[in-house]
């Protein structure tokens, strides 16, 4: 079946916001600006600010989903089921896990590089299928158990090419295992998160535009508060502002201030969120889970070139490898070889009627799928 134009627009629009969201922070990340008080000048290394950003994105999708039900009022629409009422501090929660994991995630994209960081979030589906099983009692087939193990050696398999690329003065060795090691416990947040989201937030019909948006608010509102006490928590190596604090929100408008780009970088990633989110919950009903699935792994492969062509990393030859036993992990833990074996036993094309997005089971993401 042909695809629409419509259709077509959704997947480049996931394809593209996807990928500035993650290369417009490594972009804020390379710039180099004097900060406040006649400061020497050092890179924008402020993580926490950046994920404030993402959830004032994320925020947005809150708007917009008010905006679309305005517009369902008086002209209806299948896609706005009308909403049960429910308790949004269900949402708290996964909202934690969401801003744990993703300033975390933040953190470590300041020492690793931007492909890297793509790839190595792929450990998600390791933590997901174990939780799953631990927490909601659920029974992994063969394939996903051999997609988890496919996952593992995948993740060797960057994590080497990491420590046998070169390394600049701006990512040495230390500092690269250092965040390939973050990304890989944020993971585990992550995926604490998705099982919480199945357990308490999917048994209520919530609009996944209102769900982004919820969890927005609560991450927004709590780590720009938590913006404070950072301001005066020293934080040794992982400090990237000259007081050597967790995070220094004057010093990071300062930079901005001397070096408008950095504005421009950041507005990247907050736009590019929400447009991506909105993107990936269209493409789930108007597509299939599938095919977002396959989108966010083209997403990886377009981050690693532009990162390669930018000069922002080095080339590698088993980030290739690396790579593609990753993305064969996720196709088997996803299911993707079903339809293939299908056809080839039956001679004909398998039905895709009725696939529908499924946290914890199928093609798996959380309710914000973000950087």
């Amino acid at each position: 079946m042909a695809w629409t134009k419509y259709q077509l627009f959704l997947a480049g629009l996931m394809l593209v916001t996807g990928s500035i969201n993650t290369l417009s922070a490594k972009w804020a990340d390379n710039f180099v600006a004097p900060g406040c008080g006649g400061s020497k000048e050092h890179s924008f290394q402020h993580p926490f600010l950046q994920a404030v950003g993402m959830f004032l994105g994320e925020l947005s999708c809150l708007a917009a989903f008010f905006l679309l039900r305005c517009r369902a009022a008086r002209h209806p629409d299948a896609s706005m089921d009308p909403q049960q009422p429910f308790n949004p501090l269900l949402f708290l929660p996964p909202a934690l896990c969401d801003m744990t994991g993703t300033s975390i995630m933040y953190v470590a994209l300041n020492m690793t590089s931007a492909s890297s960081f793509q790839m190595l979030r792929g450990a998600v589906i390791i933590f997901t299928g174990l939780f799953s099983v631990a927490f909601l009692g659920r029974r992994l087939a063969l394939s996903q158990w051999l997609g988890i193990l496919a996952t593992i050696v995948g993740l060797v398999v960057v994590g080497l090419a990491d420590l046998l690329s070169k390394h600049d003065d701006q990512h040495k060795l230390s500092e690269v295992i250092t965040g390939d090691l973050l990304i890989i416990m944020a993971q585990i947040i992550v995926s604490i998160q998705m099982v919480l989201e199945e357990k308490f937030v999917y048994r209520h019909n919530v609009h996944p535009l209102r769900a982004v948006g919820t969890e927005g608010l609560f991450g927004f509102v709590i780590l720009s508060l938590l913006l404070v006490p950072m301001y005066y928590i020293p934080a040794g190596s992982f400090s990237g502002n000259p007081r050597g604090t967790l995070e220094d929100t004057l010093d990071a408008f300062c930079q901005v201030g001397r070096q408008p780009l950095i504005a421009l970088a950041l507005l990247g990633n907050i736009s590019s969120i929400a447009f991506f989110n909105f993107a990936g919950i269209s493409v789930t009903k108007e597509l299939s889970a599938t095919t977002r699935m396959v989108l966010d792994s083209l997403r990886t492969i377009v981050i690693w070139a532009l990162s390669l062509a930018l000069g922002w990393e080095a080339f590698h030859p088993l980030q290739i490898l690396g790579f593609f036993i990753l993305l064969m992990g996720t196709a088997l833990y996803n299911g993707l070889h079903r339809p293939l074996l299908t056809r080839l036993a039956r001679g004909r094309p398998s039905a895709e009627e009725g696939e529908h997005e499924r946290l914890l089971a199928g093609a798996r993401t959380p309710i914000n799928d973000a950087s």
